[in-house]
């Protein structure tokens, strides 16, 4: 099992890559040449900011979740 700082190092690297592929996809979106790259690549960053979200969420039963 991992401890709580690997995981907020892997949470830190995943956030930075989401802002990296958005800032990709912005130039690639004002270059015009390879629009489908782009969307692409805003896709990955929605991917994995979706991940980061379901994994800073608590589940049921979990400090913090409100239930018990």
């Amino acid at each position: 099992m991992m401890g709580p700082e690997t995981f907020d190092l892997f949470l830190a690297i995943a956030m930075i890559a989401v802002f990296a592929l958005t800032i990709g996809a912005i130039l690639l979106f004002r270059r015009g040449n390879d629009r489908k790259r782009a969307w692409l690549m805003l896709v990955a960053a929605l991917v994995l900011l979706g991940n980061v979200l379901i994994w800073t969420l608590p589940g049921p039963g979990l400090p913090g979740s409100g239930t018990s």
